[in-house]
């Protein structure tokens, strides 16, 4: 005699797809239909959706679902918690996958996408699976990491430390053994100090790179968490994610592939034209709490690998000069390559802050390159310098590839990257 439902015990799914869902329709949509079209076969998925308190129809949408697909999805209703990282925590407490996948509500996935994602970890005992991700609506996503599936990666010999959101397959053993959550604290990259720490644990990280697994999705109005989070709240979770670089990256490469983005790219972005349209008061402050983050992870370190105009921006920001700030950011948006000044065998990006003794910023700050025997040899083009120096080559190669990439390179040096 059959066994009854109620005492049946439950198949454990191969893979459990968590969407935090928070006032993301009509984009929602696109999403569901993505995973209720899965190849995946019957009882290998499951998706653990929970509600944040939306209020656009999101939660009645999620109960449609569920409806229409007994056994794919369960549904969570909650009040809304302020940001996406109690949600995913909440839908993490509920997965019974081997493997769990975190998909954002406003994007979706390949139709092979998690079937392949699933051999890949079972073939290659991986803990951690990066898909090949896709921008949609004109989201830029750097591809450097994508040129190629790979068995195993790491921070020091690929560009791992540019692909640090949780759009990845990890094995929940994993996440369970080392009690990995988020930060409900983070309004903004609480994602990324859990991935991060996933990836320093994992015994093996790998990338599927042969399919367009998950599309990543720029909302007409740019309304994404991450488009409208404040500058300050940015800054607490780039400090988050360096602080866990600072407790388990190994000293040398890997920690500094991890420091050198931070503070080559999430910092400094946080130090161009918007910080204009910011109070003085707030100024003020950002400069105080990039100071504090120099300081605190050793971000000179890696100044050698960091754009001149970033370095600057920073140096300024600790020195607390909101008002040369200002006018070093204005004088980018309006000049773009300064001159280059030429002293022996050194040449110095010319910036207006370049030897001003008001500042006393270190000429060393602004040194472009030195050599012997080269000084009245045209110089390179001072963009294709910033651009080598700030993007590792694997993320170059691919980030060439992108359109809006190729029409950027096109205004700035002429396309040649």
């Amino acid at each position: 005699m059959p066994e009854p439902e109620a005492r049946r015990p439950m198949a454990v799914p191969d893979v459990t797809v968590v969407v935090a869902v928070y006032n993301t329709m009509p984009y929602l949509t696109a999403c569901l239909d993505s995973l209720v079209g899965q190849s995946l076969a019957p009882g290998r998925l499951e998706v653990v959706a929970v509600d944040d308190g939306s209020t656009d129809g999101g939660g009645e949408l999620l109960d449609e679902y569920a409806a229409r697909h007994p056994g794919l999805f369960t549904v969570v209703h909650q009040p809304n918690s302020g940001g996406p990282a109690a949600p995913a925590n909440r839908g993490l407490e509920l997965a019974r996958g081997r493997y769990v996948l975190f998909l954002g509500a406003d994007d979706w996935l390949g139709e092979e996408a998690l079937e392949r994602l699933v051999a890949a970890a079972d073939a290659w005992g991986s803990d951690v699976v990066v898909p090949k991700q896709v921008g949609v609506n004109g989201r830029l996503v750097p591809q450097g990491l994508f040129h190629a599936d790979a068995e195993s990666v790491g921070f020091a010999d690929s560009a791992l430390a540019w692909a640090l959101a949780d759009a990845k397959l990890f094995r929940l053993d994993l996440v369970r053994r080392h009690g990995l959550r988020r930060d409900e604290g983070l309004k903004v990259f609480a994602d990324q100090p859990f991935t991060l720490e996933a990836c320093l644990r994992a015994a093996r990280v790998s990338v599927l790179a042969s399919y367009d697994c998950y599309f990543l999705v720029l909302r007409e109005d740019r309304s994404n968490v991450t488009e409208r989070a404040g500058v300050l709240d940015r800054l607490r979770g780039i400090a988050a994610l360096q602080q866990v670089a600072a407790e388990l990256a190994r000293p040398g490469e890997e920690l500094d592939a991890i420091r050198a983005r931070g503070f080559a790219w999430d910092v400094p972005r946080l130090l161009q034209e918007g910080f204009l349209l910011l109070s003085k008061d707030v100024q003020e402050r950002v400069c105080v709490e990039v100071a504090r983050l120099v300081e605190r992870f050793g971000a000179r370190e890696v100044y050698h690998r960091l754009p001149v105009a970033e370095r600057v921006r920073i140096e300024l920001a600790c020195a607390v000069r909101p008002e040369a700030l200002r006018d070093q950011i204005r004088y980018e948006a309006a000049h773009g390559d300064p001159p280059v000044v030429a002293d022996g065998r050194r040449q110095y990006a010319g910036y207006p802050a370049f030897r001003d003794a008001r500042l006393g910023l270190p000429d060393e700050l602004f040194l472009l390159r030195e050599e012997a025997a080269e000084v009245a040899a045209p110089p390179l083009n001072l963009a294709r310098q910033l651009w080598r120096g700030l993007v590792p080559e694997q993320l170059r190669r691919g980030l060439r590839r992108h359109p809006a990439w190729r029409r950027l390179a096109d205004s700035v040096n002429g396309g040649r990257g």
